[in-house]
């Protein structure tokens, strides 16, 4: 349920005003997640029936992120916008087998001519409306000093880290993005560090986001020493400069429950 506390601005919808609102309770985001989202997955096909994401997307569409008063509200907004617009991109869609699939021309052309399934013009918040990449990059990366966006915002693939099955929460979203970041660092299908050889296989996300982690491979080895796995996170904060970097391949695949193998 929307919760009201004030106010902003109004807008014109046909011959409607309808209110902004000023704040946005995520409770209703945590009820669809917690039904259809299981050790990360999706069941996109029931996902697809259910029209509570639908409501909930409407209470964004209505609510203005700039009349909240705290930063945590405002990124945990963001990070809910982003998880909940990739589902809808995806379910309204479906089946699939990769977001990809959404591309103009496929994986390649879609990225070559920006035409990715980032790209759509259609996520709608406090009556403007983003593409993804907008949300992410120009909002999320450059108003918010926070690289644990990146284990927390989920864009539909295999090797993205793991859907949570609750809404982030202003209140509790520096211990939801600390427990995400240690989950994904944790996960040996997309992260592993080997502490005899001082070697992390770590995620692309790291590379294709590596300037919100540090100015190179040793900043960013310390940076991940606080979310790594006991046994070698001494090693990483103290050593840092001797670990060796590579990256995982990337599993585009959809994080569908009906997938092969889930």
């Amino acid at each position: 349920m929307l919760r009201t506390l004030r106010f902003g601005c109004l807008l014109l919808a046909g011959s409607m005003v309808l209110p902004v609102q000023a704040s946005l309770d995520h409770h209703l985001l945590s009820k669809v997640l917690q039904d259809h989202v299981a050790e990360g997955l999706v069941d996109y096909a029931a996902l697809a029936e259910d029209d509570r994401l639908e409501t909930y997307l409407t209470q964004l569409a209505e609510t203005d992120p700039a009349a909240l008063s705290t930063e945590e509200e405002k990124l945990a907004l963001w990070i809910n916008a982003y998880n909940a617009y990739t589902l809808k991109l995806v379910a309204d869609d479906y089946p699939i087998d990769s977001i990809h699939d959404l591309a103009t021309g496929g994986m390649i052309i879609g990225w070559l001519i920006k035409r990715t399934a980032w790209d759509i013009r259609f996520a709608e918040v406090g009556g403007e409306t983003y593409t993804l990449n907008e949300i992410e990059h120009e909002i999320m990366r450059k108003q918010f000093d926070e690289p644990r966006i990146h284990f927390a915002i989920v864009c539909a693939a295999i090797s993205c880290p793991l859907l949570r099955a609750e809404a982030y929460l202003p209140e509790r979203l520096e211990e939801q993005l600390e427990e995400e970041g240690r989950k994904f660092l944790a996960d040996p299908s997309r992260n592993t560090f080997d502490l005899s050889q001082r070697r992390a296989w770590i995620s692309k996300i790291f590379s294709w986001f590596g300037e919100d982690f540090g100015d190179n491979d040793a900043e960013l080895i310390r940076y991940l020493a606080r979310f790594a796995p006991f046994a070698v996170a001494a090693d990483m904060a103290r050593n840092a400069e001797e670990w060796k970097v590579g990256y995982q391949r990337y599993d585009w695949s959809l994080n569908d429950q009906a997938q092969p193998g889930s």
